[in-house]
């Protein structure tokens, strides 16, 4: 029982820092937290008598344990889907919690999340571990099963669809709500105008709405700008969130949440806006 309460206060020492990694890797909480337990499982099993490194080593085991996950999600999709909006990290803008700093270390935007649910899992897991979370090609290639040259390589290739595809936003928070604000308020006053001032030209919107809903995704000023009007007549409210770090937005209807919209703002425009509208999806998340 001692030596049980011993390996469970080492492993709870490293969770956050596992959590954080599937977060990445699985862009779900439900099965980041699948993940871990699978980690701690197979940890409470293993002889770790002998292991230097046992943040490493922990992280190579979750590694593995999301990569599988990954691959058997491919696996099950008959079609690949366009697109996909991860689960949100939403907190209050004045929200403190150590738990949700750490699943935010590094600003992991939604945007690079819907990026990398692009990627093959091997892509996938080479950019989290070594660009996210510095781990050695040396360590990364023996979990793909890959030399270390072409592990970089799976890296390299993940990079430029990244910064192709997710632009880094800006790190001014009260930029970012300055921007994101005027634009809700143009899009409920109807101003045509002030919401393609506010607009990247090259601007993007995916919505998600899940299996029941529809999915859909908007290019160009003016189709975001009218998307935007619509979708104002039909929230009565949007309160203002931190989405995966960035200034976002919950909308209302009748009290109860309807969306999560995460906005990406790069040089005071608005680049991309990520929605989460699916109803099952948003009653799991804590929106309190």
């Amino acid at each position: 029982m001692q030596e049980r309460e011993f390996l469970a206060g080492q492993f709870e020492e490293h969770r956050p820092q596992l959590r954080a990694v599937a977060y990445r890797m699985l862009g779900s909480l439900s099965e980041a937290d699948d993940a871990v337990q699978e980690a701690w499982l197979r940890f409470s099993r293993a002889d770790s008598s002998a292991v230097e490194n046992l943040g490493g080593w922990l992280t190579t085991i979750v590694s593995r344990v999301c990569l599988n996950m990954l691959r058997s999600r491919t696996q099950r999709r008959e079609e690949p889907l366009s697109f996909h909006v991860p689960d949100p990290i939403v907190s209050s803008v004045d929200d403190n919690d150590p738990e949700q700093q750490a699943l935010l270390a590094d600003s992991v935007s939604l945007a690079l999340l819907v990026v990398l649910e692009t990627l093959t899992p091997a892509e996938r897991l080479a950019f989290v571990l070594h660009d996210l979370f510095a781990v050695p090609f040396d360590d990364i290639a023996a979990i793909v099963d890959r030399t270390p040259a072409a592990t970089r390589q799976l890296a390299s290739r993940a990079r430029r669809r990244v910064r192709h595809e997710a632009p880094k936003p800006d790190p001014d928070l009260t930029r970012q709500r300055e921007v994101v604000d005027a634009f809700l308020a143009a899009a409920r006053g109807g101003d045509m105008e002030a919401l393609v001032a506010l607009l990247d030209p090259d601007v993007v919107v995916r919505s998600d709405g899940g299996t029941r809903g529809p999915t859909t995704m908007l290019r160009g000023v003016q189709a975001v700008a009218q998307g935007a009007m619509a979708f104002a007549r039909i929230a009565e409210l949007a309160r203002p969130a931190l989405v995966n770090g960035n200034y976002g937005a919950i909308g209302m209807v009748d009290g109860k949440p309807l969306s999560v919209a995460a906005f990406t703002v790069v040089d005071g425009k608005i680049v991309a806006l990520d929605i989460l509208t699916d109803p099952e999806r948003i009653a799991r998340l804590d929106l309190e």
